[in-house]
């Protein structure tokens, strides 16, 4: 289990004489836990969520990620399990029979966040994060904002005025998307060339304030993108979307920052 510190232990002065109660569990706690265990909390904020995934199945044959989290297998994949924990991760693998990529759905209300974690990919293997409103029927499938990252790109999407508008959505469906409708999709995506070690542990940072979203891998900003639909007011899902095989941890979102 993670454990949230105002400040991280550095920061904690021995030379004042007097030191009160909760100073000193930290300074204990920071002492007797191994630092990959700590999580520094450096801003003020409300968790929404959090899950380290360091539990196990009530049955391993099956689909049982808890936690609060469903997945699309039963609807897309014929029910074939497609998501697993794993020493303390969650392991998504798409299956055969799959039609669709893998959704690990948890629902989630913020408008503002910043949504941190640990993930691992493969050379051939991407890993996005959807933010989504349900009750948003100007957009398919309640679709908002997206960041994708494959091991040389980032992708960062304003999906409510691009690519899942409503309209341009069924105009494609249709076959009848006009060349305008076309280019304003395609400015709604932006993308960065990185380069990421594949197989991996990574840590990400995606941090949504106003109509921006900016990114980081490692601790290194990867790339920022503005736009309108970025900004909608009432997002209320966090879908972890796999194409083929992803590790994500630690996952947490944290409000006010």
């Amino acid at each position: 289990m993670a454990i949230l510190f105002p400040h991280p232990p550095n920061e904690l002065s021995l030379r004042k004489p007097m030191m009160n109660r909760t100073s000193i569990f930290l300074l204990c706690t920071a002492i007797l836990c191994p630092a990959s265990s700590l999580v520094w909390a450096d801003a003020q904020g409300t968790v929404l969520l959090q899950d380290d995934f360091n539990r196990e199945e009530s049955n391993p044959e099956k689909e049982d990620v808890g936690g609060g989290w469903t997945t699309n297998s039963k609807a897309r994949a014929k029910g074939n399990k497609q998501v697993d924990l794993v020493d303390g991760a969650v392991h998504i693998t798409m299956h055969e029979d799959a039609d669709h990529g893998v959704s690990l759905v948890h629902d989630v209300a913020f408008q503002d966040a910043t949504i941190t974690c640990r993930f691992k990919i493969g050379k051939k293997n991407d890993v996005g994060f959807n933010i989504a409103d349900m009750k948003e029927k100007s957009v398919h499938a309640g679709h908002i904002c997206m960041a994708r990252i494959k091991p040389g790109m980032l992708q960062i999407s304003d999906l409510k005025t691009g690519n899942m508008n409503q309209e341009i959505y069924e105009a494609r469906k249709a076959g009848t998307i006009t060349a305008e409708q076309k280019q304003m999709a395609k400015s709604k995506n932006k993308n960065f060339k990185i380069k990421l070690a594949t197989d991996q542990w990574h840590d990400l940072s995606i941090a949504i304030l106003g109509d921006t979203m900016t990114v980081k891998i490692d601790g290194e900003e990867v790339g920022e993108f503005s736009s309108p639909g970025i900004a909608h007011p009432t997002k209320s899902r966090l879908r972890i979307a796999v194409n083929s095989d992803a590790w994500v941890d630690d996952l947490k979102i944290v409000s006010g920052i």
